[in-house]
This record gives C-alpha cells, structure tokens and sequence, in this order.
C-alpha cells in the first residue's frame, strides 16, 4: 500500500511511503510539525505591536499568521525559532525566549 504524502508521519513503515520522485501532491509540507525542531521561541506582545507587518516578509517559515491586515499571533505548529522577526520588529513587538515552548 502506498500512501499519499498527507498520510504519512513518523510511525509510517518505510516500505509504504511513497517514492520520492512519485510525490506531486502541492504544499505537503503544512502537515508536517517543523515547530517541534525549536529550542528557542518567539513571544508576540500584542500591546507593543503595531501591525506594520515588517516581519511578516523575513520569517522564512511563513509562521506570522496576518488576517485583515493584522498580525494575529505565531504559528508555533511550523515556527523553528530563528529569532529573526524579533531582529527585524522595530518596536520591540517580538522578543525571543529560551526554550521550545510557547
């Protein structure tokens, strides 16, 4: 049996996963839990954050969530930790704390 990528996670035996060059399915990887690879983790203080939206465009995992053009909160579930919307934020909106948990 051979499964579609959707279907796969870490306790699928390997003889039924699908051979690489078979996947064609688009944006897979949104069911997978790259979050759990964090060791350090970025807190959002809503006070201070003025939805300017200059992070948004930096974070490589596209873990800045905006809905009516705001920012509204970190996806933890893909958020590696990088630190970098912290760097970028430039009132002090976005912090980095040590640790993997939000």
């Amino acid at each position: 049996m051979i499964r579609k990528a959707k279907d796969i996670d870490e306790r699928t035996p390997w003889r039924e996963m699908t051979l690489g060059g078979e996947i064609y399915e688009p944006a897979t990887s949104q069911y997978v839990n790259t979050g759990a690879w964090r060791t350090n983790t970025p807190v959002l203080d809503e006070e201070k954050c003025r939805h300017c939206l200059l992070c948004v465009p930096f974070c490589p995992d596209s873990s800045l969530p905006v809905k009516g053009g705001r920012l509204v909160g970190i996806d933890y579930f893909h958020c590696k930790g990088c630190g970098i919307c912290a760097e970028v934020c430039p009132f002090g909106a976005l912090s980095v704390k040590e640790g993997g948990e939000p």
